[in-house]
């Protein structure tokens, strides 16, 4: 507006050039009558390269009359042997191309300012007036320092852009390591953040493809081609970032969904190219309008009629089918940095997951340990109650009654450390854990409030008091009718849950040099798997142990559920009739199979089918 003011022109433009030498309206002043060229593209081919090295030479370049008679300058000594260079004239005659271009237009008279940057030619004002005009020199000079002028603050805005840019990514990055640290699943965190990702630079489409699944947002290619796109950069970029504003001349595959995504800028998220955050740009020519009035009809001179707007505008979108806006170079440093920052939280999310698979490795080989100790305990268990059973003098069949109560109690105590993945109740578990012993419901005391075991909790304590109750059962106060168990536990102040384990009137304790591995079992599994403590102390009376809890793996029960943490029962709730239902059993195992069919006989279930083999089972229920 400024510049049609001062100079008068009919028509102001903004004309800023591609990387590929096309050409953009981006601004315009016009008179009211005249129809509008905003945001018209152009080929390279309307502004040939020699004319593009005159601008950069020449800032001002006037045309006073598009119809007016060209006069050569003729030497008034002996010609000169080399042409005569005027490059610097601001009068100087141009092209007869560029002259019927503009008569095609209706144009009689132009004015251009170039605009440098960074010593490149940036773009121009062009001025487009429909009568002949000529510019005075001064005011020639005048817009001569005003492109100079409109360069450099046009500069200054371009790196504060730049700047802008690059800090608002920063930002979104840092948020990211922010969440990352706080973050277990390092794939939800980036899906949930895909959004963030998108404002890192321009882009119509954003998506991740990490460990085989595909999450996007926007204008992307169809989930089917993901794989395949994935593989060819793999293959193609080494490890780095890629990028291509003419994706389907790349990857011919591209070609059916280059509407959609022209243009693809990927940062690999590991060292090992299969994990990758994809930017996506749209087809150019699909995010652009024609400005001008579609009935505007344009002449034809002896040059022929493709140098008009319209048919401009034509060439333009053929030779930029398929392509994309170009990624710039900011765009690649901020993917160089994002890159760098993903790849350092995938990292450290990896050290992490190495951390916890050497600790799962740790508690492996003792949980086998205790696995070959547990299973010389059980038969040890099994044998001492087949033999107490025998001194009891009670019939055969109290006898084998009372056997298998207590071989069936061991059995549910064992199931629970592998089952109790939910947690548990504390005093569910102790009971569990005591009950294969005979006598040991006179012989026990158990009292503390109603606490609940989280899962890791459980499994340790299961164990711990396996020993302990294994242990008082064949050395403590449960291996004579006169001892006595106390366990009581209790919440302190800070939320940790302190169990007492204590044993009366049992053999004398004597404490040994040797330290076997239920010994540091009870001792260590507490402080190493839930951070707590647990310490024993042999009393000539019978041993003490006391164990910690931390609070957070424990909680108190929910109130209505009992100390032992199970939830009561209605006293008339009806008993439950099994005699009508059918079992269909599967076991591979045919004692077991039997042991089992005689426990549903004993509940009442007669009809039971027992099949080996799930592939069997199938076959009868067909």
């Amino acid at each position: 507006r400024l510049i049609r003011s001062l100079l008068g022109y009919d028509r102001v433009m903004i004309y800023q050039f591609a990387h590929d030498g096309a050409g953009q309206v981006v601004s315009e002043d016009r008179r009211e009558d005249l129809e509008s060229f905003l945001h018209q593209w152009f080929p390279a081919s309307d502004i040939p390269q020699q004319a593009r090295t005159l601008y950069v030479r020449n800032i001002v370049r006037v045309i006073g009359d598009a119809n007016g008679e060209r006069c050569p300058l003729v030497p008034e000594e002996t010609p000169l042997d080399d042409p005569l260079d005027l490059s610097f004239a601001h009068l100087r005659s141009v092209s007869p191309i560029h002259l019927e271009y503009l008569r095609n237009m209706g144009v009689a008279a132009s004015m251009s300012i170039s605009v440098i940057v960074d010593g490149q030619l940036w773009g121009l004002v062009a001025c487009h007036h429909y009568s002949p005009r000529v510019l005075p020199m001064a005011e020639r000079v005048a817009a001569e320092m005003f492109g100079a002028f409109f360069a450099l603050h046009l500069q200054a805005l371009k790196q504060k852009r730049t700047l802008d840019v690059a800090t608002t990514a920063r930002r979104a990055l840092d948020r990211v390591m922010r969440l990352a640290s706080q973050d277990e699943d390092i794939g939800a965190l980036l899906r949930a953040n895909l959004s963030d990702f998108a404002k890192l630079m321009p882009c119509d489409g954003i998506g991740l493809w990490l460990g085989g699944q595909w999450s996007a947002e926007g204008s992307v290619p169809p989930a089917a081609d993901i794989p395949g796109l994935a593989n060819f950069i793999g293959a193609t970029a080494s490890g780095k970032v890629w990028a291509s504003h003419e994706l389907s001349r790349e990857w011919p595959r591209a070609e059916a969904f280059c509407a959609e995504a022209s243009g693809v800028l990927a940062l690999p998220l590991s060292q090992l190219p299969r994990d990758y955050l994809f930017f996506f740009r749209k087809e150019i020519v699909h995010t652009l309008d024609w400005a001008g009035r579609p009935e505007k009809v344009y002449e034809t001179g002896p040059f022929g009629d493709r140098l008009t707007p319209r048919k401009s505008f034509a060439i333009w979108k053929e030779t930029v089918s398929g392509t994309a806006s170009p990624w710039t170079e900011a765009d690649r440093e901020i993917a160089e940095a994002a890159r760098s920052t993903l790849v350092e939280i995938v990292l450290r999310h990896n050290e992490l997951m190495a951390d916890e698979r050497g600790k799962a490795d740790t508690r492996q080989r003792l949980l086998n340990e205790e696995l070959n100790h547990r299973v010389k305990n059980i038969l040890a268990v099994i044998k001492s109650l087949v033999e107490h059973s025998l001194q009891d003098g009670r019939s055969t069949q109290d006898y084998v009654d009372s056997l298998r109560g207590r071989v069936q109690a061991l059995a549910i105590a064992h199931d629970q450390v592998v089952r109790g993945a939910g947690g548990g109740a504390l005093g569910d578990l102790l009971r569990a854990e005591l009950s294969p012993y005979g006598g040991a419901e006179q012989q026990v005391t158990q009292a503390g409030p109603p606490v609940w075991l989280d899962a890791r909790a459980f499994s340790v304590m299961a164990l711990v008091l396996h020993e302990l109750s294994t242990n008082a059962a064949k050395y403590g106060a449960l291996s004579r009718p006169g001892g006595r168990l106390a366990v009581k536990w209790a919440m302190a102040a800070n939320g940790d849950c302190e169990v007492e384990w204590r044993e009366t009137g049992g053999p004398e304790v004597a404490k040994t040099g040797r330290r076997g591995f239920g010994m540091v079992l009870i001792e260590r599994s507490v402080p190493y798997d839930l951070g707590g403590s647990s310490r024993m102390e042999f009393a000539p009376g019978g041993l003490v142990a006391h164990v910690c809890l931390p609070a957070r793996h424990v909680s108190v029960a929910p109130a209505g559920e009992g100390a032992d943490g199970g939830a009561a029962q209605p006293a008339d709730a009806p008993a439950r009739t099994l005699a009508e239902l059918g079992v269909l059993l599967v076991e591979d195992q045919m004692l077991i199979a039997m042991d089992v069919e005689t426990m549903f006989s004993d509940a009442g279930i007669g009809n039971v089918v027992t099949a080996p083999s799930a592939a069997e089972a199938l076959r009868r229920l067909q």
